[in-house]
């Protein structure tokens, strides 16, 4: 993060040395750091970390062409993603202008330079990245959240958190994304419960019925409309009216049936099987699955009118393996719940099972993880839940390939990694974090304001 009291870095990237200095001349009030490809500039992005970039476009080797420009931009929006970059881009040359701002660039201006123009624009995107990093700032202030029955400390899953909290109120369709025992079916409750809706949450897993059955649980039928169909029955849309209808598993439903959902989405009127009068529903539709459904549109398996319909909002949500400390503190709370009701003897983890569930993979996410610490409530002989309670074969998590900015960043997330799972371990306990990571109270309080985690 960048000094506040220190001049704001604005990094050009121009292989025109006297446009390099005419710029230089023109921001007197920032620190600029200049560079002529795209080695010079991914230097300079890991040393100075600058908030706002311009870039040329056309550096060497091929400063006739963009690709080079391209590929500069495509590396510092990977390195340093919330970096403000402006390209530049020579008369005419619009559909460059179009390419870099769908790649993530702030903005673009036009060569020969105006100063003036671009003097405004810049001033407009460092003004933009003090708000974000403002909000971002105060999104980190926040290590817990009420949203349900979500249970997390994760920076990865609170920040899936916040964006329920903000679509929750909009009248949209939410699709949610993720491998299955991550907590799909409780965040779909949660934009329920923050949605303001009077009916119910009605929810139905499209994979558990069978093909024949489903359009009948989910539309209703009258009676005599099939056989066995000896009265009327309400399907799950009806049941939602004024509510929430949670699909889960989405991508299992047959062709023809997505056609019928489809028409409800567009016009919210349905008819019962065997009904011919048009029932006018107001329902919110949530949905979830683990499939990749653009692949599935793709094989012509799922409707991508349907698909666009259904995700008007996406949230995809990590894997316990992504939410750094989660799973030890989920393990905690397993155990008090499990003990006071199947084993009261059972009152806390040991340091073995700690570092077994933090070296473990949990390939089937907190689903796995609570039926782990059920059985492991149950077998537990003593107050604690141990190492060999658990059972676990430790698995290895892939861990990312990409290097972080520089060293200082990299020393960064590696210090609230261990902050984390210290203060996990030890159940927010300072002075037992402060042992386990070898330093004082002090220190570990002067950490905890710098890297801004809640105590």
């Amino acid at each position: 993060m960048t000094d506040a009291k220190a001049p704001k870095v604005l990094l050009v990237v121009e292989d025109d040395e006297g446009l390099q200095r005419q710029l230089k001349w023109a921001y007197d009030g920032y620190q600029v750091v200049a560079a002529m490809d795209r080695a010079q500039a991914i230097e300079a992005l890991r040393a100075h970390e600058p908030d706002v970039v311009t870039l040329d476009l056309g550096l060497p080797p091929d400063p006739d062409g963009t690709d080079e420009g391209f590929a500069t931009l495509a590396e510092i929006l990977r390195l340093k993603p919330d970096t403000k970059v402006i390209v530049a881009t020579g008369h005419g040359a619009r559909e460059s202008a179009i390419k870099a701002v769908a790649m993530g660039a702030y903005d673009f201006y036009k060569k020969p330079v105006d100063i003036d123009e671009l003097g405004f624009i810049v001033a407009r995107a460092f003004h933009l990245h003090e708000i974000e990093e403002a909000n971002r700032r105060h999104d980190n202030d926040s290590s817990a959240t009420v949203l349900g029955s979500i249970i997390t400390a994760a920076p990865e899953m609170m920040k899936v958190a916040k964006t329920i909290e903000r679509v929750s109120s909009a009248d949209v369709s939410v699709m949610l994304l993720g491998a299955s025992g991550t907590g799909k079916e409780l965040l779909a409750r949660a934009v329920h419960e923050k949605s303001g809706r009077k009916g119910e949450f009605v929810a139905i897993n499209c994979a558990a019925i069978p093909e024949n059955l489903l359009e009948a649980e989910l539309f209703g039928y009258e009676r005599g409309a099939f056989t066995g169909a000896v009265k009327s029955n309400i399907g799950k849309i009806e049941l939602a009216q004024n509510g929430t209808l949670f699909l889960d598993e989405v991508g299992d439903i047959p062709l023809p049936l997505q056609v019928k959902l489809l028409r409800f989405l567009q016009e919210r009127v349905i008819e019962r099987i065997g009904g011919r009068q048009p029932i006018a529903v107001d329902t919110r539709i949530v949905c979830a699955t683990h499939q990749d459904l653009e692949a599935m549109i793709a094989e012509g398996r799922f409707r991508e009118d349907l698909y666009y319909r259904l995700a008007e909002i996406v949230v995809k949500i990590p894997s316990l393996a992504e939410r750094s400390g989660d799973a030890v503190l989920l393990a905690r709370h397993f155990v008090n719940r499990f003990g006071r009701e199947l084993n009261p003897g059972v009152q806390t983890l040991s340091p073995d099972a700690i570092d077994a569930i933090d070296a473990y993979a949990w390939p089937g996410n907190v689903r796995e993880l609570e039926n782990r610490m059920k059985r492991a409530v149950i077998m537990a002989d003593g107050k604690s839940v141990t190492a060999g309670d658990l059972d676990l074969q430790t698995a290895i998590v892939p861990s990312d390939d990409v290097l972080p900015i520089n060293l200082r960043a990299a020393r960064e997330i590696a210090d609230r990694k261990a902050i984390r799972q210290a203060m996990s371990r030890t159940d927010n306990n300072i002075s037992g974090a402060a042992k386990l990571l070898g330093i004082s109270r002090p220190t570990l309080y002067d950490l905890l304001k710098q890297y801004r985690l809640q105590a």
